[in-house]
């Protein structure tokens, strides 16, 4: 992380945030800006009136409000996407909804990621690994270079939610695309090419869904793995969800455990790169692999930005706050207050306690975060006992979204 040369200019940089303006470096290093903002001014109020949040204890203060704090978006995202199939998705969705439906679905969700759940599916996933990995040397060895992130690290997440939803083998292109369009709309400034391919995802993924979900009502899975049968018979005080709910509930699954673990895995890929003692530390000692993720989670989070609505005055921060205030909630820079993280901005492998908010808390904390954890786990284990000496083979190609954190593309060489 680069720093500011005077604190004159920080608490400039500070002043003049603004979410739908970015810094043109934003990008490529947010984090001295997420350290002015929480040095300077830790609920900032920007242009248009909405507020974003740097402070650890202010982020976790929101999270366990959820009385105060709304994560429905149907106020807020109408201006943004009107009577639209992107509004009703994610005003539908479980992560932007609030009980009972919030409740509802994560019974259904959290019912199939039980711990037994999860322990069933490491088997499959090292053995989906190894063939990744098997796939990777031989390309490496026909063209010279492998891509980090097309070749391995989004195909673990896609293999895996195929498998919770059924989706079948051969029908699961799609998804990886759908997803990226889908969580693009998020952004908090879109091109209408943006808005327009959100909105055919939507409808293609809706569409297919249907099929999808009309075949398993006919022929069910089993509850305790599948979630999708899950779904379409759980239950709450006596409702089902209705077929809206469910198909975008759907949808939600593939972007929550798709994107954030692909980020997971190609952010940890390349750390370990940018840090080679903290590599070679974990290469000597693989039993700090599950710390190793863990600070992968907290160094780079995934997902970078939350979002809140104020439903009753309050105070946030020293800060009054009123009904119908928007606030955007900076999970990446929570994850580096040093209040919490002695020296933040150096990368650990071994760092504990860490505490990071990189699922969130609350309960809105993230259903899937211990199928993430698995799968960065299992994949970056796997990788390193195969490939300890891997390097980059050209500049990597970092994804343009200030929501979510991770590349594009990274070349390597595999050794």
């Amino acid at each position: 992380m680069t720093t500011f040369e005077t604190v004159e200019a920080a608490a400039a940089a500070a002043r003049d945030f603004d979410l739908k303006r970015l810094p043109a470096d934003f990008i490529e290093d947010p984090y001295r800006y997420f350290q002015a903002l929480r040095d300077h001014d830790p609920v900032h109020r920007m242009p248009d009136g909405s507020y974003i949040i740097t402070r650890y204890d202010d982020c976790e203060t929101l999270y366990k409000d959820a009385k105060t704090y709304s994560s429905d978006k149907k106020i807020e995202f109408h201006p943004k996407f009107g009577d639209s199939p992107l509004f009703e998705h994610h005003t539908t969705s479980l992560v932007f909804s609030d009980p009972p439906l919030h409740t509802h679905v994560r019974r259904a969700i959290a019912g199939a990621l039980s711990p037994r759940a999860i322990a069933e599916m490491e088997i499959g996933l090292v053995e989906l690994v190894d063939r990744l990995l098997n796939q990777l040397e031989r390309k490496g060895q026909e063209t010279g270079q492998v891509d980090l992130i097309e070749d391995f690290a989004s195909a673990i997440p896609i293999e895996i939610i195929g498998n919770l939803l059924g989706v079948p083998h051969d029908e699961r292109d799609p998804l990886r695309g759908w997803s990226l369009a889908i969580l693009g709309a998020l952004e908090p400034v879109l091109t209408d090419a943006q808005v327009k391919s959100g909105n055919d995802a939507v409808r293609d993924f809706l569409a297919y869904l249907k099929i999808l979900t009309d075949d398993r009502r006919r022929n069910p899975g089993d509850p305790n793995k599948d979630v999708l049968t899950r779904l379409i018979n759980g239950e709450h005080d006596g409702r089902k969800l209705t077929e809206t709910e469910l198909l975008q509930n759907c949808i939600f699954i593939l972007n929550a455990g798709h994107e954030t673990t692909t980020n997971l895995i190609g952010n940890g890929l390349y750390t370990l790169l940018q840090w080679p003692d903290e590599k070679a530390r974990l290469l000597a000692d693989p039993s700090l692999m599950r710390s190793a993720v863990e600070e992968v989670l907290r160094f780079e989070s995934s997902n970078q930005l939350g979002n809140r609505r104020v439903v009753a005055d309050t105070m946030l921060g020293g800060v009054s706050m009123k009904e119908g205030d928007l606030i955007t909630i900076a999970i990446a820079a929570a994850n580096r207050d040093p209040k919490y993280f002695p020296d933040p901005d150096r990368f650990d492998v071994g760092r504990s306690p860490n505490r990071h908010l990189a699922f969130a808390s609350g309960i809105h904390v993230c259903a899937g975060m211990n199928v993430a954890r698995l799968e960065g786990r299992i994949a970056l284990e796997r990788f390193l006992a195969r490939f300890p000496d891997y390097h980059l083979a050209g500049a990597p190609v970092r994804s343009p979204r200030a929501r979510f954190r991770g590349f594009i593309s990274l070349p390597a060489v595999m050794e």
